[in-house]
């Protein structure tokens, strides 16, 4: 019985869906290591196709080391062939292998962590949390045998409306805002929804170490756009939209991880302008926009929009609640569709007893008044931190807000070896090279001021100093 591969669900050709089908059933143990695989004519009939279909897609699987051909025998299982380093180079493969490189350095039990970009719980008002979480309970004594509703509460939607309205000039309804469980699951649910297997996706270089993981996970086909101090090359960033047709852009313009650099205005409008003409969806990343030690940084690209490409996704587990692991996205209906469609596959909604205190603390007076306390001593760490590394020839744009330093060490230090000597000294850090999708930036590190203390940070930054000095190629050799 003949069956079609090609659906209008699915944007892959017929000789990458083939491809897709025949790894997806060696991966399942279906056709194992040394296993003929079926005939390019059986195939064929199979999936009514023509037989260079599928003999396209067998040369990609063999060039790829998943299966091996035998001269007038056929096509093979190649023992060992499916995790190979070659094959890795592939979407798909690396879709079903790739693990999450920061998590298993957040795993890592140490005294000094300059890994994790969150905030030192002490710098939260925690007794006023606690005494308004007893109110919020008051106020709705039903809420526990309350269900949930997927897109989220309708009173924390409005609230967020107006909240956005007045500070960043969006124009949406509370149809258009999504509560999502953190800002992970709020990209996993994009990624989900949106991004198709081989589906091209443009990635800052370098970027925030999950955002690769989860769209790699995808299966995306990943595309690296260079951020600089100065923001993006907006002509690199045109051609590449060009050429690549691709289907989202992944950017975090404000206080940017790992960098801290931020877009300005001017470049924020012309991107809006080039996702529009290339019909390219901008997924907004902002989890540090309150988190200035200045001015406040320009309006998020979401303002620019008009037309429905940018979906904005805003996290407030950094600074406001962590515990409560709240995020929003804001999209318009015709992408908002499909996220509710992807978070109902995952759950049937954000708790609706995080929504209610988040609601009732977010917009207390308290707590925006302490918003202002939390930014000098976010800057006062990042100062220390400064400091600290001032007396080495390292590298590093001092920024204007955010959680993290991307510092740039010199080549003779081994970044690798660095971080295992630091781990035993219990001090852990981000290495560049997971930041980058090309796995390059050797010498880079990212440092997070804002979950040690003021005298933890001071004594972890002296000694990763002290370790990367004694663990260069030169001091080595000496």
């Amino acid at each position: 019985m003949k069956k079609t591969v090609l659906s209008k669900e699915y944007a892959g050709k017929l000789y990458e869906q083939i491809y897709d089908y025949i790894l997806d059933r060696i991966r399942r143990g279906e056709w194992k290591p040394h296993e003929r695989l079926p005939s390019i004519r059986s195939l064929a009939m199979e999936f009514n196709v023509h037989r260079l279909t599928v003999c396209k897609a067998y040369q990609l699987l063999k060039n790829n080391g998943i299966v091996e051909s035998k001269e007038k025998s056929g096509y093979y299982v190649r023992p060992n062939g499916i995790f190979s380093t070659d094959s890795m180079q592939d979407p798909i493969i690396s879709a079903y292998v790739h693990d999450s490189h920061l998590s298993e350095i957040h795993q890592v039990h140490a005294e000094y962590v300059l890994s994790k970009s969150v905030l030192d719980p002490n710098l939260l008002p925690n007794l006023y949390f606690s005494e308004y979480v007893k109110q919020v309970f008051d106020l709705y004594p039903k809420m526990l045998g309350i269900y949930f509703t997927p897109q989220g509460d309708q009173e924390l939607r409005d609230a967020l409306c107006g909240y956005f309205t007045d500070c960043h000039r969006f124009h949406l309804s509370a149809d258009e805002l999504l509560i999502t469980c953190g800002s992970l699951e709020a990209m996993d649910l994009v990624a989900r929804a949106l991004v198709k297997p081989r589906d091209v996706v443009m990635l800052e270089r370098p970027t925030y170490s999950t955002a690769i993981d989860i769209f790699r996970k995808q299966g995306a086909t990943i595309v690296p756009v260079e951020i600089h101090p100065y923001g993006y090359d907006l002509e690199q960033v045109e051609k590449l939209m060009q050429a690549y047709k691709p289907r989202l852009f992944y950017l975090n313009p404000t206080f940017q991880s790992p960098t801290g650099y931020i877009v300005p205005a001017e470049q924020r409008k012309r991107l809006v302008e080039l996702a529009e003409r290339y019909h390219c969806l901008l997924l907004e990343d902002d989890p540090y926009r309150d988190i200035y030690f200045g001015i406040e940084p320009p309006l998020p690209l979401f303002a620019y929009d008009t037309e429905g490409w940018v979906i904005y996704l805003r996290s407030f587990s950094k600074y406001i609640a962590p515990g409560l692991g709240i995020a929003i996205v804001a999209c318009r209906p015709s992408i908002m569709n499909y996220l509710i469609k992807a978070k109902l596959l995952s759950d049937s909604g954000t708790p609706l007893v995080n929504q209610k205190i988040f609601l009732h603390y977010f917009f207390s007076e308290r707590l925006q008044q302490h918003m202002e306390k939390l930014r000098t001593a976010l800057m006062v760490r990042k100062d220390i931190a400064e400091h600290e590394l001032s007396a080495t020839d390292w590298e590093w744009n001092s920024p204007a807000g955010g959680f993290n330093l991307w510092v740039k060490l010199p080549e003779t230090v081994d970044i690798e070896r660095l971080l295992s000597m630091c781990i035993m000294q219990s001090i852990t850090f981000v290495p560049g090279a997971i930041c980058d999708p090309l796995k390059e930036y050797k010498s880079w590190i990212r440092l997070s001021y804002s979950y040690l203390n003021e005298q933890q940070l001071r004594e972890g930054t002296q000694r990763l100093v002290e370790l990367a000095d004694g663990g260069s190629s030169s001091s080595k050799k000496q």
